[in-house]
C-alpha cells in the first residue's frame, strides 16, 4: 500500500480546541468519526468539500491544515 502524498495537522488542531473530540469534529463536518480517525492517521485524503469544512471549523486556511509531501 502506498502512502498518501498529503500530510495534515488535523489532530493537533483538534487537540488545541480544548476538549474537541473526534466525534465532535465529525458531527460539525457532517462525516463519521471513522473518517476523522482515518484522516488523522494519514490513511485518507479528504474531499475538497471536507477540506473546506475543516478549515472553516478551525478558522484557518486549507494550506494551514494540509501539506503536499513530494
Amino acid at each position: 500500500m502506498s502512502q498518501i502524498p498529503i500530510v495534515n495537522c488535523v489532530r493537533e488542531l483538534r487537540q488545541a480546541q480544548n476538549g474537541l473530540t473526534q466525534q465532535d469534529l465529525a458531527d460539525r463536518c457532517g462525516v463519521t468519526r471513522q473518517t476523522i480517525i482515518a484522516l488523522e492517521s494519514g490513511r485518507y485524503s479528504p474531499s475538497l468539500e471536507l477540506a473546506f469544512r475543516l478549515a472553516r471549523e478551525f478558522g484557518v486556511s486549507i494550506e494551514n491544515i494540509f501539506k503536499w509531501r513530494p
